[in-house]
């Protein structure tokens, strides 16, 4: 193996803006990406907790597994390692969270690297499906993916098993296959409301009336917006086979529009509040995004900024004000690579994100191709 001398380290510091795992996961993408050895350190230095995580932990360990890469000081609580990435392989990997971490956030950070691979990759992914402080799996595969596939990449999503706080136990595959390149996009029209959709669900103990109210709830919100349609929203309880231990309630909403625009939100039951009004939270972030005439909903925005900056060209999204977690992204991509954003502010309500991107070249597969 050629071992990369410490001092190519680039040093990354974790503290900065959204000072959490949003820093450790892009810099570990990119690092494997441009082939870039990093040093990063005050690793979620704004987190109570500072350091790693289980969850943080199994995505450093999934990174290093795909590019055949080396990891130093890498352990529950480290607050730096080292990471020395290798050569994308193909194949099934593993990556599991010992707890009710999240899956998603695992898939986030391994996807973008799967589709430079020299070949198909099956990530195999355990842990939480439907967990706080992270996108829903099901937001992923219905909301992030036909976003995902502007840019000509895809994937296809296996879900064996529901995994929730505090057991875990989730498990999903997933089937990435490679390309050789990633398109620009150009996402400004919004557009007009043409379908509301979504789905709330019980688990568990939980009675089929609390994914009513929260159905209430994102229907008194959306029907708003989608004059005389309704809003479909499948109501369900999770079969026993499906979701095996643990309690949970949440919704995920969508939204289509006439320009195709897809748009999200999403929530999950808490004890101490109405489930009616976690239904309305959930529609609030779409009418959110409508109201400001974007054309990604605002956890859709900071997971565009990689595809933006590996894509051939230029890329412009309109978007909500920028989030934090936008700002971090769009940091740690200047950062590591040479694409360059440029952010254009429209009347106060919305914003145009250019990228410039850096047309990155899948040199392990000469013959993958995009998706028409």
């Amino acid at each position: 193996m050629n071992r990369m001398s410490e001092q190519h380290l680039v040093d990354i510091d974790g503290s900065v803006l959204e000072g959490g795992g949003q820093i450790l996961r892009m810099a570990l993408c990119f690092s494997v990406l441009t082939k870039t050895p990093v040093r990063i350190s005050n690793i979620r230095q704004g987190r109570k907790k500072p350091g790693l995580a289980a969850q943080h932990l199994a995505g450093v360990e999934l990174m290093r597994d795909i590019c055949a890469g080396r990891v130093h000081k890498a352990t529950l609580g480290s607050t730096e390692i080292e990471f020395y990435p290798g050569h994308i392989g193909e194949g099934r990997f593993v990556g599991h969270i010992q707890t009710a971490g999240s899956i998603a956030l695992l898939l986030q950070a391994a996807l973008p690297v799967a589709l430079f691979s020299s070949g198909p990759v099956t990530l195999d992914l355990r842990g939480g499906t439907n967990t706080d402080l992270a996108p829903q799996v099901d937001f992923l595969t219905e909301i992030f993916r036909p976003n995902m596939e502007r840019f000509g990449a895809s994937f296809d999503f296996d879900l064996i098993r529901r995994g929730y706080f505090p057991k875990g136990g989730g498990q999903c595959v997933v089937e990435v296959r490679p390309v050789q390149s990633l398109r620009p996009i150009v996402l400004v029209e919004m557009g007009r409301v043409n379908r509301v959709f979504g789905w709330s669900f019980v688990a568990g103990v939980l009675p089929l009336k609390i994914a009513h109210e929260m159905s209430s709830g994102a229907k008194s919100i959306l029907g708003q917006m989608s004059g005389h349609r309704a809003a479909d929203i499948e109501v369900y309880k999770e079969s026993v086979d499906m979701a095996p231990e643990g309690n949970c309630s949440g919704i995920i909403v969508g939204c289509e529009t006439s320009t195709g625009v897809i748009l999200g939100g999403s929530a999950l039951g808490e004890a101490r509040k109405k489930s009616f009004h976690s239904g309305e939270e959930a529609a609030r972030e779409i009418q959110s995004a409508v109201l400001a005439g974007a054309c990604v909903d605002r956890h859709v925005q900071d997971m565009m900024i990689v595809l933006m900056a590996l894509a051939d060209g230029k890329s412009r999204i309109r978007a909500e004000p920028l989030t934090m977690h936008t700002r971090t992204a769009i940091y740690v991509t200047e950062l590591m690579t040479k694409a360059k954003f440029n952010t254009i502010e429209e009347n106060g309500l919305n914003v145009i994100i250019e990228c410039d991107g850096i047309g990155l070249r899948n040199v392990n597969l000469p013959n993958a191709t995009r998706l028409q």
